[in-house]
This record gives C-alpha cells, sequence and structure tokens, in this order.
C-alpha cells in the first residue's frame, strides 16, 4: 500500500465541533503545469482553504488530467483538476489507465473546456487529417490533452504513428514550450483542451496571425456519441480577435476529484469554502465566470464524496436526472 495511503488511515484528520482541524493538516491540490489555467486557481484555492480552516496547509502542485486521477487515487494528492471524461475513464480503469481508480470521488463541477487546435494563418493545414506529417504539440503523456486528441484523431481515421511515419513529430511539451516553438516556426499545430478563451492562445494570437481547425461536424457528432464524458462546444469568434467565425468543437467539463479517504467534514468545509469564494476566484481568472452552484454536479459520473454531497443537499443541489 502506498505510503501516503497508510499516512490517511494513521492520522485520521482528527476534527473537533465546528470542522476546525486539531492537527496540522496537509492537502495537496494537483492542477496543471504552472502555465496552464488551473494552477493560479488551484493556488487560489489552496490559499482560501488554508486561511479559513484551523491547522490545515493547503498547496497547489504542477500535475496534468490523467496523471491528477492517479495521484488522488495513490494518495500523492489529496484533491484533482481534471475532466468528467477523464475522470470516468480513470474510475473504470480504461483508456490511458491501466487499473480501476475505485478510491477516486466527485467533489465539483467547474467551467467547461473546449479542444483547442492553433495553427500559423499561412499554414497548408485546414483539417485534422492535413496534421499527419507534421509537427504537433498535443500535451505531455499524462495529460488530457493528450488523451483527447488521440480519441479525436483516432475518430478521423488516423493515429500519433501515422502522424510521425509520415514525418512529423510530436512534442510533448507544456503551454508555455508550445507557444515558444511556434512563435519561432519550430511547431506547425498546438492542440489542447482547455477553456476558451486561454492564456497561451492569446498570447499566440496577439504576436502572429494564427487559426484553429473546427472538427467535421458528422465526426464530433460520432465521437460524442462514442465517448461518453465529451460535449459539443463553440469557439465564439469574440474569444480571440484572428478568429471571423465561431469555430465549432468538442469540450468537456472541468471538475475537481478528491480521495475517499478524505474525512467528510473536511471535504464538507473545502466545499462549502469553494462555493462561497467565487469572487475571489473569479478575480483570480474570469474563467470562473462560468462556474455555478447549480450546475455543481455536472459532469458526476463517478461517485460523489460524502461531505460534498452533504453541502449540495443543504444547498438543494440535485444531480441531473
Amino acid at each position: 500500500m502506498n505510503r501516503s495511503v497508510k499516512f490517511w488511515g494513521a492520522c485520521a484528520f482528527s476534527l473537533v465541533m465546528g470542522s476546525v482541524v486539531q492537527a496540522e493538516t496537509y492537502v495537496r491540490i494537483a492542477a496543471s503545469s504552472t502555465g496552464g489555467s488551473w494552477y493560479p486557481l488551484a493556488a487560489k484555492m489552496a490559499e482560501i482553504f488554508s486561511t479559513n480552516i484551523e491547522g490545515l496547509s493547503a498547496t497547489a502542485v504542477p500535475g496534468g488530467g490523467v496523471s491528477n486521477v492517479s495521484d488522488v487515487q495513490d494518495g500523492e494528492v489529496e484533491i484533482g483538476w481534471t475532466f468528467a471524461h477523464t475522470a470516468y475513464s480513470g474510475y473504470k480503469g480504461e483508456g490511458p489507465f491501466q487499473n480501476a481508480n475505485e478510491d477516486v470521488r466527485f467533489l465539483a463541477a467547474l467551467f467547461p473546456a473546449g479542444f483547442q487546435i492553433a495553427v500559423p494563418a499561412s499554414s497548408d493545414i485546414h483539417t485534422l487529417k492535413d496534421l499527419i506529417g507534421k509537427r504537433v504539440s498535443p500535451g505531455k503523456p499524462q495529460w488530457s490533452s493528450y488523451d483527447s486528441f488521440q480519441q479525436i484523431i483516432g475518430e478521423t481515421g488516423f493515429t500519433v504513428e501515422d502522424i510521425k511515419a509520415a514525418g512529423g513529430v510530436i512534442n510533448h511539451v507544456d503551454y508555455s514550450d508550445s507557444v515558444a516553438l511556434m512563435k519561432d516556426g519550430n511547431l506547425d499545430a498546438f492542440a489542447t483542451i482547455t477553456n476558451v478563451p486561454q492564456a497561451s492562445f492569446l498570447e499566440l494570437d496577439q504576436t502572429m496571425d494564427i487559426r484553429f481547425l473546427p472538427i467535421d461536424p458528422e465526426v464530433r457528432d460520432r465521437f460524442i456519441a462514442n465517448n461518453p464524458g465529451y460535449v459539443p462546444v463553440t469557439i465564439p469568434a469574440s474569444a480571440y480577435q484572428d478568429l471571423d467565425a465561431d469555430i465549432e468543437t468538442v469540450g468537456a467539463r472541468t471538475i475537481l476529484v478528491v480521495n475517499a479517504s478524505v474525512p467528510d467534514d473536511l471535504v464538507y468545509e473545502m466545499t462549502r469554502l469553494l462555493w462561497e469564494s467565487h469572487g475571489d476566484l473569479l478575480a483570480t481568472k474570469s474563467t470562473w465566470a462560468d462556474v455555478s452552484l447549480p450546475e455543481a454536479y455536472s459532469g458526476a459520473a463517478i461517485p460523489v464524496h460524502p461531505g460534498a454531497k452533504r453541502y449540495y443537499d443543504e444547498m438543494g443541489v440535485k444531480a441531473a436526472e
């Protein structure tokens, strides 16, 4: 058994009345790379939890959508940012997961994210199949973005190996390096699933001419039907200055997951603070404007942690039928 998991059983997070932690307790929140959209929000959450729960020390750590699910399961972190479809795959042990992650619990649904593929405006890439033989940055191996990229191009009829066999290169780098590579002319396409608009794409949009690839409606509809957890998403023309029309793509709900062994009272307090701190989180990232308590169960395809459920029951939040 993982040492971190043993630690949970040993300390049991002794709580006094009012959900105040007696002994110092540590909560790690796995987000994205430091250049991603999740990280600053996770850091603000850690600050809110640490400030308002006595004896609690919370911190944000880098991560990725796939690895965060595995790390929550293994007790390497207590809370993880991911996507609804990734959490479902992790719980079942499907897709990029070799084993079922049955100790992962749903905590909250946040904002929707869209799959975005940017290419230089002068590029000869106009469809997904045009990526064959090109230099593509689809995210690191343990990121949800790379998993989504493989699924989407698979639905289109080709694979990462086909890209490489035609002389293309897959760059497993973070957002910052993807932006730098494209600016320098060393990258043909940057793909990731993230909020709309997103800082890295905004930077590219403001410093060079770019386009965004649409997903063929037939492919999109078939992909969504075959992959639970995905939804249709439209990137509005207003999102980026280089857009002159809406872009149709796919997306998923960003969610938080938590280890089942985290005590109910502590999860209840963190859930309450999460929703009562809307203004602070909105000031951190404008994306938080799309986070809504009535939608707290959106994408909840795995068991909900009892501590979170208690708060939602008190607030009258109901899961979709």
